[in-house]
Formats: C-alpha cells, structure tokens, sequence
C-alpha cells in the first residue's frame, strides 16, 4: 500500500509539472504578466531578453534542490526536483510546438480571463505538490528551508516580499515605448500578478486543507451523557467527555468534545437547544486524521 502510494504521489506530481507547463505556454507568456515568485522573475527574463523560462528554472532550482536535499528533507528535495526537471522540459517541449489555435492571447483588449485561468491552473498545481511533499521550486524551497532551520519566522512575509518585488518591477519590465520615444506606463502587469497570487494562494490553501474540513464543538454541560447519547444516534458521531471546574462558583461539570460535519452544524445545534445549564462554542477544523467517517445525511 504505502508503494502504491509513493507511485501514486510521483505520477501527481508529473501531471502537475505538464500541467504548469501548459498553462504558462497558454495563458501567461502571451498576456503581458507575470505570475508569482521565481517563475515570474522568469518570465520577465524571457519578455525582456527571449531567454526562455525553461533554462532559467533549471538554473534555479536544480541548486535549490540540491540544497534541499542536504539541508531540507529527501523526499522533499527529491519530489520538487522531479517537478522542476518535468515542468522544465515539458515548457521547452511544448515551446517547439504551434500553439497558436489555442493559446489566450487577450491582445490589446482589457480582460482578466487569463490570470483567472492561469491563477486557478496555478494553484491546483501548488495544491497537489504540497499534498505530496512536493514543490514548484524557488521560493518554495526557500520556505521551507527556513521554516526548517528558523521555526520562527514567518516565511509568509518572505513570500509576499518577493511576490510584491515581482509585481513593482513588472511596472517598469511591461512598460512600452511609442514611435516618439517616450516610455508608456501601465499597473494593468501589476494588478495581473496581484490577482494571480490570490487565486492560486488561496485555491492552494483549500486544496491541501483537503475535503476532511469539519467543525468542533466544545459544550458545557450538566447533561453530557444525554447529548452524546443523543449526538451518536442522530449525528452518528462519537464525544469525548471530560471534566472540568468552574472558575466562578467552583462547580464540577463535564465538557464534551465533538467533531461533527459541516451540514451537521444545525442539527448539533438543535441538540444543544433541548437541554439547559448548556454553553457551547465552535471552531472551524480544517483537516481531519484518523477514524473520522464522512457521515452522509
């Protein structure tokens, strides 16, 4: 099981790499913008010299992968160096063929379609590689690296400093010259690579949260054994009891904990409703491990 597993994860991780490729020949080298991180110091490379992003990520990040492997994790290093090798020659590949009949070319026109698809291509693609251990090379790597050997620091701040460094020098990388000389401005490069993190941030985030998004309940109560008894034939889902004392008026009472399903959110509630010297709270659970039946109702 866990060979099939591992066979499984690698063959994700190649489809994610054509997958990249694909959507950088289709939908971001034409359109004048560029995407997030290295990739996108890539492509204004490639805007402003022809130097094409296939050699420059494998400049990039077969060190990084290296560096990876002896400083990072293994498994890590080795998964986001078969990405990069895949998407690189997969891009070049692709680049040697006629394109045309289906790559967006938005033209002069004034549209967001391509970094809507790309952005959403983007992070499904940033999705499967964090589910597998996996990454899409530069700044990944990096944050790992230093979530690896300073826990506390927030590489978050690391990444939006480099997205924001990609994004202002697109203003100047996009900028265009008339017949007269005089250099023409535009933010549309700017907003383009703004938008494009926030999809593919936040469509990464929900796809390695997983389909296993639940909520918690934490209840107070003189009635714990009638609301578990009640929540394990109704909801079909188990509580863990505990006791507690109050800080006030020192009284002994039990807390029941419960992971329930997000449609079940109502009914739980309507459970609570029946019995007093009852308070509850809930949290979001964005992944769930273990014996956690995806109860259907």
């Amino acid at each position: 099981m866990k060979k099939f597993k591992n066979i499984s994860a690698y063959f994700f991780i190649i489809l994610a790499a054509i997958l990249l490729a694909f959507t950088y020949q289709l939908f971001i080298v034409k359109n004048n913008f560029a995407p997030a991180g290295i990739n996108g110091i890539a492509t204004m490379i490639q805007y402003k010299t022809g130097f094409s992003i296939g050699y420059m990520s494998l400049l990039i990040n077969v060190p990084l992968c290296v560096i990876a492997y002896f400083f990072v994790n293994r498994d890590f290093a080795k998964k986001s160096l078969l990405f990069c090798l895949v998407y690189s020659f997969a891009y070049l590949g692709l680049g040697q063929l006629d394109f045309s009949a289906f790559q967006y070319d938005a033209g002069n026109h004034d549209t967001i379609y391509p970094v809507i698809i790309s952005g959403t291509l983007g992070g499904l693609v940033y999705g499967i590689c964090a589910r597998h251990n996996a990454s899409t090379g530069g700044t990944d790597i990096v944050s790992k690296y230093i979530s690896v050997k300073k826990p506390y620091l927030n590489f978050f701040w690391i990444t939006l400093t480099l997205n924001a460094i990609v994004a202002v020098a697109s203003f100047f990388v996009y900028a265009k010259a008339d017949a007269q000389g005089s250099t023409s401005y535009d933010y549309k490069p700017v907003c383009l690579c703004i938008i494009y993190c926030f999809i593919s941030t936040f469509l990464g985030n929900i796809i390695l949260q997983g389909s296993k998004q639940a909520y918690k309940f934490t209840v107070i109560t003189t009635h714990a054994d009638e609301i578990s008894k009640e929540v394990l034939t109704t909801l079909r889902h188990g509580a863990t009891k505990l006791t507690a004392v109050g800080a006030y008026k020192q009284e002994e009472k039990d807390v029941l904990i419960c992971v329930v399903n997000k449609h079940q959110i109502v009914d739980f509630q309507n459970i609570l409703k029946k019995y007093d010297n009852t308070f509850s709270f809930v949290e979001n659970v964005g992944n769930t491990f273990g014996n956690f039946a995806k109860v259907k109702k």
